[in-house]
């Protein structure tokens, strides 16, 4: 799963890394850039490639475009829909209608310095059935790539129009995106800490999908649509990119952000949890 991440890369710094040649700066910067606690419906930057809007040259072009993060898709009513498919599982996406037209040609990357994910120590748990705490504590853990490189998570993106906004207006368009997810890692973790989780796994069954640089030109290029193909692109992902360390539970309230969420404690603040 991916439920929160943080993203503080700026949009000059992402155009050089993934090779962009097309982006707006106000847009770019308008948005809730940098953020440490990315949330649902938050606006997020994305890497695409499509046609240039209002260009009548169909070749794609690589861009940078601001994002809202949960996927409302074309045909929906509403976009309340939006705040329940931040993800979508990489395993079934072809086939699931509210994903699999934008799996076959709307697809990008999301940059991440990496997610947060939650565990409930087994005491919590202990308290909450013997009816003494009604919504157990959870303790965050921040997972990034080892050598501080930015994750980029593979995901869909669609376009919704608000059928109650004028025709022409610029807010009638919903840009909106989910980020796709597999099944967790079991491999050790490179610096697993002793009373700590051993694997990505022991954390959540699920994480993101994060591309290695060399994924990123296929996943991101709309001519390629064999579904087969693409499943590959998020499947068999190298083992041993990333680490898990514990961080505040600050990070737990949406309305908590600053670079200090992604900071590393020495321990846990709920105490021994594996």
């Amino acid at each position: 799963m991916c439920g929160r991440y943080a993203a503080s890369q700026k949009p000059e710094d992402l155009v050089r890394l993934f090779d962009v040649s097309g982006w707006d700066p106000q847009e770019a910067l308008a948005g809730d850039h940098p953020n440490y606690n990315v949330a649902p419906t938050d606006r997020v930057l994305a890497v695409l490639d499509r046609p240039l809007r209002h260009s009548e040259d169909p070749t794609p072009v690589r861009q940078l475009r601001e994002l809202r993060w949960g996927l409302v898709p074309s045909w929906a009513k509403s976009p309340e829909s939006g705040v329940k498919m931040i993800n979508a599982r990489s395993e079934t996406v072809a086939e699931k209608p509210a994903y699999r037209r934008a799996f076959l040609s709307r697809r990008c990357l999301l940059p991440a310095d990496g997610y947060y994910e939650w565990v409930t120590a087994s005491g919590e748990l202990d308290l909450e059935q013997q009816g003494k705490r009604k919504r157990p504590r959870k303790q965050p853990y921040f997972v990034t790539p080892v050598d501080g490189s930015v994750m980029a998570f593979a995901g869909l993106y669609e376009f919704w129009r608000d059928p109650s906004v004028p025709q022409g207006d610029p807010s009638a368009w919903w840009a909106t995106c989910t980020v796709l997810t597999t099944e967790a890692e079991t491999d050790p973790l490179p610096d697993a800490a002793e009373g700590g989780p051993r694997s990505l796994a022991d954390i959540h069954p699920r994480m993101p999908v994060a591309l290695p640089a060399d994924r990123w030109d296929s996943w991101l290029d709309p001519r390629h649509q064999n579904p087969d193909e693409l499943r590959e692109l998020t499947s068999a992902l190298p083992a041993g990119r990333h680490r898990a360390y514990p961080v505040g539970t600050a990070v737990s309230n949406v309305r908590n952000n600053g670079p200090q969420l992604k900071d590393e404690l020495a321990e846990p603040e709920l105490g021994t949890l594996f």
